[in-house]
């Protein structure tokens, strides 16, 4: 086995990585063993490539970073770390650690993926300890004294597998073991899988530390070479953490699922023909208590049944490696609306059981099937080689009772289904199966409960119904409230634009701790917890309205630089008077450049220009990103630019507390009776359409025209119509 060193020069190393990890035996083992396409193989072994390079070299001095591995809900995040974790064996690390779940069905299923995957049975180069305790101390390093002692062979060292819980219980006891090890020369490599869950600080904006993160704390401390991956599909939480946290990320990787990948964009883009929107009415909560099984759940129970039943009919549950068929229904955060809701479907279940032992002529029966027939032309519209209404209805009764019902609630214990004792499965439940959990063949998803507080990260870990089913998409179905669909619709675009602002920050080479904190969030969503932030962020869009600074006036450097960038693009347009009243005053005569191109502004003027007051900032950032959407839909878009005073200084001074009041002039009459209009006031001068640009210049003062605080200071406004609305998060480090 290669002890993984590169030869290659700096240089010639792609952008961010820091070393050339060889692909050696277990990684190409592990591809064999899953039996996927080239394609695929060739996707997830570069992938685990390009994070392990990242990762801090296991032949170098020791060192820590920490790196966030972005994919998608459902995607195939485990079977990646999986194969990070091969590649990190076939390039000496001794160790790997993987911080699971916060529920023992979580790490057993990680548990297991790895076990599986990795051939743990068969497999001799790995030892294996779950949830390890101080008595298994001796048996790790023993373990480990083979990577110590020159005079063993590669192929004898065997790489310690430590898979536990992110619980406070397990973590101080996994910390009672490494603080017991000598460690000094070991490269590790940690995982920590959903790393935006329970692990960071929810103390922080108490000036404390929460015990789980104090844990995950102690742990990178008992390991002085190591990298540390953060694993997730919303990270929202590890971007907006303050940068000097130690769990704040400093390389960011982007996982891409394979073809037949099925998610947010399928479903929520238009048109939705997929998503049925579930009647108020029908939506349990205190103020509307159902006292009877809404209809919506009766069109949901019949359309799984009808796909159950065509999958019998194609034998689809007799084929080799064959997959389940699945219905979730989520229907609260509360295990009492799990109970009601689990209540009614035995209920329905038994009843439709009845109704089919019913003579064939019988008017129950017949009223019954015919009910199924709106729900058949419903599936006929997705699906085109579905078989005929009558074969799927002589499959029915077979179907409905061979679907097993289980409720899955975290409490107790949260009850795992057997997903090899049947073929159909029922599961009701709620937060134990939001994340982490794989429900195996989703096909309908019954979610009658609201939005909650609105986090982003939260709303989208429920959309189980995301996965590997381009095969059988036709027959699936989500069945939601208005407004959460509305919601994963406008998180469609979220994460589209913030892992589109990622992969160019990554493929620049930066390190993340260098990216703008600023993406697109519909103001209806937060992007996480405030718990966990304790730097604020601010939500807002600039529609039918002027941005313009508080305060333009800050440092001499800023001030100088944005001098220079109002000059160079003031000097290069051409410039005319304005139109308006002969009878306004100097101040009130501008000059007007129509038809510039607004790309041209952008770039030459607005991305140039620094402001030192955190709102200023955040606003500007803001309006910035529509401005840089807006023209990438529409690329030869025009602006009007307005040379304010004909370029002559305005006195403004700043109140109390330093920022100025206004920078608008208001409007001037000629006569006391205010019906003469002279100037409408610098608000109203702007282009009938698109967007406006005014440059002032300034005198600024402290209150009361008192002493001169900054000259010749450059003031820009800019107009945003409505049309370019577009709802952003800004966050500006401190």
């Amino acid at each position: 086995m290669s002890n993984g060193e590169t030869i290659t020069p700096q240089d010639e190393l792609p952008k961010g990585s820091h070393w050339i990890p060889l692909q050696g035996a277990e990684v190409r083992e592990l591809v064999d063993h899953l039996k996927l396409d080239a394609v695929s193989n060739e996707r997830i072994v570069s992938e685990a490539t390009s994070i392990l390079s990242k990762c801090i070299p296991p032949q170098s001095p020791a060192d820590s970073t920490t790196g966030l591995v972005l994919g998608y809900v459902q995607s195939g995040k485990t079977l990646s770390f999986t194969t990070v974790a091969a590649l990190a064996r076939d390039n000496s690390y001794p160790m790997v650690i993987v911080i699971t779940g916060v529920s023992t069905p979580l790490l057993d299923q990680s548990t297991q993926r790895l076990e599986q995957d990795l051939r743990l049975h068969d497999n001799r180069k790995w030892r294996l300890f779950r949830n390890p305790k101080l008595e298994d101390r001796q048996s790790i390093d023993d373990v480990l004294a083979d990577w110590r002692n020159n005079r063993i062979a590669d192929h004898r060292r065997k790489t310690v597998l430590i898979t536990v819980l992110k619980n406070t219980s397990w973590l101080r006891k996994l910390n009672l073991v490494l603080e017991r090890l000598d460690l000094a020369n070991l490269p590790v490599l940690v995982i920590d899988d959903e790393a935006d869950q329970a692990g960071l600080n929810t103390a922080v904006n108490r000036s404390a530390q929460s015990t789980t993160y104090q844990r995950l704390v102690t742990l990178r401390q008992n390991l002085p070479h190591h990298t540390y991956l953060q694993y997730t599909a919303t990270p929202q939480a590890p971007l907006l953490i303050n940068i000097v946290d130690v769990l704040s990320p400093r390389f960011v990787e982007l996982l891409t699922p394979g073809d037949d990948y099925i998610g947010g964009e399928k479903f929520f883009e238009a048109p939705q023909p997929l998503i049925r929107v579930i009647p108020a009415n029908e939506l349990p909560s205190r103020a509307n208590q159902l006292t009877q099984v809404p209809p919506s759940l009766l069109n949901a129970l019949r359309l799984f049944f009808l796909g159950v039943s065509s999958a019998f009919v194609r034998g689809e549950d007799q084929l080799r490696g064959r997959k389940n068929r699945s219905m979730l229904v989520h229907p609260s955060r509360e295990t009492t609306g799990h109970s009601q809701f689990f209540h009614w479907i035995t209920q329905i279940r038994q009843q439709w059981l009845d109704l089919l032992q019913l003579p064939a002529d019988d008017h129950e029966r017949i009223d019954f099937i015919n009910d199924f027939q709106a729900d058949y032309a419903d599936l006929k519209a997705t699906v085109v080689d579905l078989p005929d209404f009558d074969t799927l209805i002589s499959e029915l009764e077979y179907s409905i009772r061979s679907t097993q019902l289980l409720e899955v609630n975290a409490r107790p214990q949260t009850p795992q289904p057997d997903w090899k004792s049947a073929y159909p499965w029922i599961l009701v439940g709620g937060q134990a199966m939001d994340r982490g959990f794989t429900v195996e063949g989703l096909t309908v998803t019954y979610m009658p409960r609201d939005m909650g507080v609105g986090n982003a990260d939260t709303i989208e870990q429920r959309a189980r119904f995301f996965g590997y089913k381009r095969k059988f998409l036709g027959y699936c179905r989500v069945f939601l409230e208005t407004s959460v669909r509305d919601a994963f619709q406008f998180y469609v675009e979220h994460e589209r634009d913030i892992r589109t602002r990622l992969t160019e920050h990554r493929d620049a080479g930066k390190p993340l701790s260098e990216w703008r904190r600023a993406f697109f969030l519909d103001g209806s969503l937060r992007p996480t917890r405030r718990q966990v932030l304790d730097l604020d962020y601010r939500q807002d869009t600039v529609s039918n309205d002027w941005f313009w600074p508080k305060v333009p006036h800050g440092t001499a450097e800023l001030l100088d630089a944005n001098r220079t960038s109002v000059s160079n693009f003031v000097s290069k347009l051409t410039w005319t008077d304005a139109p308006g009243d002969p009878r306004r005053t100097l101040d009130q005569i501008h000059l007007i450049s129509e038809d510039v191109p607004l790309s041209r502004a952008y770039e030459d003027l607005l991305i140039d220009l620094r402001l030192t007051d955190e709102v200023d900032s955040q606003y500007f950032t803001g309006m910035l990103l529509q401005l840089e959407a807006y023209l990438e839909r529409h690329p030869d878009s025009t602006c009007t630019v307005y040379r304010m005073s004909r370029g002559k200084s305005r006195l403004r001074s700043v109140n109390d507390e330093q920022v100025i009041p206004t920078l608008f002039q208001g409007a001037n009459y000629a006569d006391p009776g205010r019906k003469d209009m002279v100037y409408p006031g610098d608000e109203r001068e702007r282009a009938p359409q698109g967007v406006t640009i005014q440059i002032h210049t300034l005198e600024v003062r402290q209150p009361n025209r008192g002493a001169l605080i900054a000259d010749n200071v450059p003031a820009v406004a800019v107009w945003i119509p409505q049309s370019m609305a577009n709802e952003w998060l800004v966050q500006e480090e401190a």
